[in-house]
């Protein structure tokens, strides 16, 4: 499932757990790990594209993502592969990923490890 809109902006500072215990937050945030941009060596949560993770209840999660470009070719690859890392979750009954493009990404938000290992601090 995609759906296409343009939330109220992030804080740009962090990537929000809005609720659900902190073990499920984790385990969203490590299946979110597994899941790599085919263009950049490195996970889409690392990598900063992950703006908004929120536990609704009931093993609902919803996920704001962006990307790198908004003219990706493979958007909803990238799409699905959050969706079945995260949907893999014990706990997690149903997945609902969406794209946004407001705030755009920049290498701004990737993690300072991630910097590193990509030369770019």
């Amino acid at each position: 499932m995609m759906t296409m809109h343009a939330p109220p902006p992030p804080s740009p500072a962090q990537n929000a757990v809005a609720t659900g215990s902190q073990s499920a937050a984790e385990s969203v945030i490590a299946a979110l790990r597994t899941v790599y941009d085919p263009e950049i060596p490195v996970n889409v949560y690392d990598l900063g594209l992950v703006y908004r993770i929120a536990h609704e209840g009931g093993g609902a999660v919803e996920i704001d993502m962006t990307l790198t470009a908004p003219g990706c070719p493979v958007a909803s690859e990238i799409v699905r592969m959050v969706e079945d890392a995260v949907q893999a979750v014990d706990g997690v009954v149903s997945v609902k990923v969406t794209l946004v493009f407001e705030p755009p990404w920049d290498k701004s938000r990737m993690s300072e490890e991630t910097a590193l290992e990509l030369g770019l601090l």
